[in-house]
């Protein structure tokens, strides 16, 4: 069949708002930083380990058996979850960058037979998907020139979740306007403003009259549309404020933008940099669940972000979540995710009674379908868009890291000259980063520095020349080198010391660099075939053999109290003191804590960057851990997942004080990492002995009682943060924004 109307772009992404009625501008506002095509920047190291576990994996083989691919309605199958026919469009959301990041030939074969299987159904007026009747056919997660058509004729198709997710679109079309217009330009420019006038106005969300601040359970007779309260709704809403900002020129909308992510983390934000949301925001609580859709959807919102308005805390926070939030739900082998994870959860196993919104027993447990299977066909999104974000132009001249990791680029700038990046370095993990840069003629490198440096100790070196200190914009993060033609090479060391962040109830978490550090726990982990989202086991023909769910039990104290006194960081990889969720043994070993010395300096005798362990998060693999005093306490189970920390008041040290070790929360698989403190400079006379059981007793836990305190406290503590935030702001730098979290350097 011809193909009747040119698909000059496709997006199978989702949507979202602003206010009625806006005004369109025929230029697109420049971003901050500019973007490089797809597929010019490439992984190596860790990154690169990473991705190949994904091709290796369930990302890389859903096409070949997991039934809402496979046999997806898009392809002439009969099989989705969602009456919206959103599975195989979400997977194609990640196949694409997967496969041009690691231009893997099978992967970009799945690709092309996909695309052309679905052009070649389309439909005689143009209609592109599944749906053979005007009535059944939705705007959700597609792009053809009939949906102008559509909008204009009362919004036809428009359903809520595109209402509510419609920014994504507009990004598409601003790339078609400024790359393939092909004499569409005034039409595209007009389905923005038609997308946006129907949509649903996040500015009216991000407003302090209205933003929640609160756990939305606890908020009385709500009178909120609850596509404003979806954990994953708000994740990709972030970036709202500025992809409307691009076609409006409405600079209010940069303080809509900032004021929706710090007020986002602030209320309902994880230690990990995750949202906290089990399908709907839930406050601060560790043991509430961040759904693994709104991590890798929030660490998309920001990368593009920071390239929109350029913030330097809006890649702080990505690179939080990616290497935090995002590792600790996915397996090793990248067989098996979590549908939510929680900061404290120091078991993964089917729950008596779920503590959550809406998931299931099971939506913290590692599997293939743990809950709903959005999760299963979005997560691998995750690193190929951060990837595909790390670098950028900077100006005429200039190209930026502006993620940092081991990857490489090549950049063409102004058409006149070719510069290539390579990036070989152990970030996060270790905080050195070595660049081998050849360009045709000079140009201006720039290398983004975190938030969390160390000017004392921070430097880079250009070839065999001095030292230099760090000179990073206030705004931006970005260090300026000015590099010459030829081959140049780049020492860029980031100094680092180990932060306190508090949470509610005198709890802690503990960083170092732009990881989460959270208590190793040995573990014992048990699979079985894996069940379907609805609980019924799955057939032979749905499954492959290296698909599993698991059951993953502590075998070691959990609940503990540290003296953050004596924190102190240990380089060098700890010993591998526990198994790890499928890719590791099944085997608990209980070793003694690594002793090493403070060195971030682990290169080879060539100067290059040694490999990590692949794969490298899981127990044991990463170098770098932290060491802690610690003892037990008394902490309660209700509904069989730690309640809130005990308050200060009800600690007492159950057990003489011990060594605790503190591994990147991003290889932990069961953790916990919003940690009581106490004062432990004293003995104790006396053993009391253990107090929460480290197998699990439902009859005990049912009997215990949450802390309706918990909320209130952590609201009256970020509150106060703010407020102190907002009397240090100083007006003249409106880019510069702080969050909620008070650290204390050690």
């Amino acid at each position: 069949m011809a193909r009747k109307i040119v698909l000059a772009g496709m997006t199978f992404g989702a949507v979202m708002a602003a206010a009625s009625g806006v005004t369109v501008h025929d230029r697109l506002l420049p971003y901050a930083f500019e973007p490089l095509p797809l597929g010019s920047i490439k992984p190596l190291g860790w990154l690169r380990d990473q991705l190949g576990l994904m091709a290796n994996g369930l990302p890389g083989h859903e096409a070949d058996f997991y039934r809402y691919v496979k046999d997806s309605v898009w392809t002439g199958g009969s099989q989705d979850y969602s009456g919206l026919h959103e599975a195989a469009a979400y997977w194609f959301n990640y196949i694409v960058p997967l496969a041009y990041g690691l231009d893997d030939i099978r992967l970009k074969n799945q690709v092309r037979r996909f695309v052309d299987r679905v052009l070649d159904d389309q439909a005689e007026d143009g209609w592109i998907g599944p749906e053979r009747t005007a009535a059944t056919r939705d705007l959700w997660a597609r792009f053809i020139k009939l949906m102008h058509h559509m909008l204009e004729n009362g919004g036809q198709g428009y359903v809520s979740w595109g209402r509510a997710r419609s920014h994504d679109m507009t990004i598409t079309l601003q790339w078609l306007y400024e790359n393939h217009p092909m004499d569409n330009g005034p039409m595209l420019l007009d389905t923005m403003k038609l997308l946006t006038d129907g949509a649903f106005d996040w500015s009216y969300f991000f407003n302090k009259d209205v933003f929640p601040v609160d756990d939305v359970d606890d908020i009385p007779d709500l009178d909120l549309p609850y596509d404003f309260q979806h954990v994953v709704n708000l994740a990709q809403a972030l970036k709202a404020a500025a992809v409307i900002r691009r076609f409006t020129h409405n600079e209010a909308l940069l303080e809509t933008a900032r004021n929706a992510v710090n007020w986002t983390f602030l209320y309902h934000g994880s230690p990990a940099g995750a949202v906290i949301g089990d399908e709907r925001i839930s406050g601060v609580s560790p043991r509430r669940g961040a759904e693994l859709c709104g991590v890798v959807e929030a660490m998309h919102s920001l990368s593009y972000l920071y390239k929109a308005i350029g913030d330097k805390t809006f890649a702080d926070r990505c690179e939080l979540a990616a290497f935090n939030a995002l590792p600790a739900m996915i397996s090793p082998d990248w067989w098996a995710h979590q549908y939510v994870s929680q900061a404290n959860q120091p078991f993964s196993r089917p729950l008596p009674e779920s503590p959550f919104f809406n998931v299931n027993r099971r939506g913290q447990t590692f599997g293939l379908e743990p809950h709903y299977p959005c999760c299963t066909v979005n997560h691998p999104q995750g690193y190929p868009k951060f990837l595909s974000a790390a670098y950028v132009r900077v100006g005429d001249n200039g190209v930026g890291h502006a993620l940092l990791g081991p990857s490489q680029a090549t950049i063409s700038l102004g058409g006149r000259s070719s510069v290539s990046v390579q990036c070989e370095t152990r970030y996060p993990f270790e905080n050195q980063l070595l660049y081998t840069i050849t360009a045709e003629e000079p140009f201006d490198f720039f290398v983004r520095v975190p938030d969390w440096y160390l000017p004392e100790s921070s430097h880079v070196r250009i070839n065999h020349d001095a030292v230099q200190p760090l000179d990073p914009d206030a705004a931006t993060g970005m260090h300026k080198i000015a590099i010459p033609a030829g081959r140049t090479s780049v020492r860029y060391v980031l100094g680092a010391r180990i932060r306190v962040v508090r949470r509610a109830n005198n709890a802690v978490s503990v960083y170092r660099g732009a990881l989460l550090y959270a208590l190793d726990i040995g573990m014992d982990v048990q699979s079985q075939a894996p069940r379907a989202w609805t609980q019924q086991y799955l057939s032979d023909d749905e499954i492959v053999p290296d698909a599993r769910d698991y059951v993953v039990t502590n075998m070691t104290a959990w609940a503990v109290a540290i003296d953050p006194a004596t924190l102190a960081f240990r380089s060098g990889r700890p010993p591998r003191s526990n198994a790890a969720v499928a890719g590791a043994t099944d085997q608990i070993h209980v070793s003694p804590l690594h002793n090493g010395d403070d060195d971030d300096d682990d290169d080879d005798d060539n100067g290059q960057t040694a490999p990590l362990d692949n794969p490298i998060f899981t127990p044991g693999a990463p170098p770098g851990s932290i060491t802690v005093r610690a003892c037990e306490i008394e902490w309660d189970c209700p509904n069989g997942v730690p309640a809130d920390p005990p308050s200060s008041t009800a600690r007492e040290c159950k057990s003489e004080p011990f060594t605790a070790r503190l591994i990147p929360y991003g290889a932990a698989k069961i953790h916990m990492a919003e940690l009581p403190t106490m004062d432990l400079s004293h003995s104790l006379s006396s053993v009391s002995g253990v107090i929460c059981d480290s197998v699990f007793d439902a009859e005990r836990a049912k009997s215990m009682e949450t802390q309706p305190q918990y909320q209130s406290q952590t609201r009256q503590y970020l509150h106060q943060q703010q407020e102190q935030q907002q009397q240090q702001h100083d007006p003249t730098n409106d880019r510069e924004h702080k969050t909620q979290e008070q650290s204390l350097e050690l």
